[in-house]
């Protein structure tokens, strides 16, 4: 039984599938040991048997029920022209800082320079047994724009919001290129394997709610509409977007993934519509293993018995103990629906 396919249909499951986000990672002894001799991170993603083997060891040690590729989502920008690099945060060298920067910005028709990845989807999906799904993905138009724009991670977004501001039009138009090439990209993942995609909307909670409907709901949703014939699960992840909840019932897409913000209860009534996918904070697995279990089935509990995976609100943190993702996700495997 694929329960994640299974659970992203409405279909009847024994009990909720469980895959978590940043799953293969530093948080790992294995990982940690690849990446002390296989350099830096970008070169790990772009070398196939790294990322392969890289997302199978979350696989091998918790038995997840689906595996989310090893990769990032500035890596499709890179073709695009743009010189990325990570120390160890990313950094993009010739950022778009106005409208006339978006004259080099030139992704590729039709869509290549990530073949590295093709190989890899490839590579896992021969190395997983048919009950674990296999999960590509990309960012949303407003949080790559917001990289291209900055430079590197922000916590205030001015440069990208005096962008936005400031060239309205233009910046519509910025995001809708992204999108579309965001289509392609996708398109390329779900061809070499992928039976799933999520779209990470990482910084959609840097906007209030008027700004995020026109600059990050509606971009996102272009690029949903645009892939509605895949004929996969799409999962739109909205980190920080608690506030958009209502907003978010019409997005055209199977799954809505909650952060650890968002109420689960109050989320099953605002989207009744969507598979729902989440969202315990990443913060309780720094606590005992007694507090994790019943953290966890608390979620459970609350979740609506069809149409649930569960998941973090966030991704793994380096420091989290392998023990604590062990607890979590064993609490939720030794859970059945009545």
């Amino acid at each position: 039984m694929n329960r994640f396919l299974r659970a992203c249909a409405r279909e009847e499951v024994d009990r909720p599938p469980v895959w978590v986000m940043r799953q293969a990672g530093r948080y790992l002894p294995e990982y940690r040991e690849i990446r002390r001799t296989a350099g830096d991170f970008l070169t790990m993603c772009r070398t196939p048997e790294i990322a392969a083997e890289v997302t199978l060891q979350p696989i091998r040690r918790f038995g997840f029920d689906a595996a989310i590729v090893f990769s990032d989502i500035l890596t499709p920008l890179v073709p695009a022209g743009i010189e990325l690099a990570f120390s160890p945060a990313p950094h993009i060298a010739n950022p778009i800082r106005e409208p006339a920067d978006l004259d080099r910005l030139h992704f590729p028709e039709p869509w290549s320079g990530t073949e590295f990845l093709s190989e890899t989807l490839e590579r896992v999906r021969d190395g997983l047994e048919p009950e674990t799904a296999l999960i590509g993905f990309c960012g949303a138009p407003w949080t790559l724009a917001t990289y291209l724009v900055e430079g590197a991670t922000s916590k205030s977004f001015t440069r990208a919001k005096s962008f936005a501001h400031n060239n309205p039009e233009a910046f519509d138009a910025f995001l809708d290129r992204v999108a579309d090439a965001m289509v392609a990209y996708l398109r390329e993942q779900v061809a070499h394997g992928a039976q799933a995609v999520q779209i990470f909307d990482s910084w959609i909670g840097a906007l209030g709610a008027e700004d995020a409907r026109r600059w990050a709901l509606r971009p996102a949703r272009r690029l949903l509409e645009a892939t509605a014939d895949l004929g996969v699960p799409r999962i739109y992840f909205a980190n920080g977007g608690s506030h958009l909840l209502h907003d978010m019932r019409d997005m055209p897409c199977e799954v809505i993934g909650l952060d650890w913000r968002a109420d689960l209860s109050m989320a099953t009534r605002a989207l009744p519509d969507h598979v729902l996918q989440g969202n315990l904070d990443p913060g309780v697995l720094m606590g005992p293993d007694a507090a994790i279990r019943e953290r966890t089935l608390a979620m459970l509990e609350k979740a609506p018995r069809r149409g649930y995976i569960a998941n973090l609100g966030h991704g793994i943190t380096p420091d989290v103990p392998v023990r604590a993702v062990e607890t979590f996700v064993r609490t939720i495997q030794g859970f059945r629906y009545e």
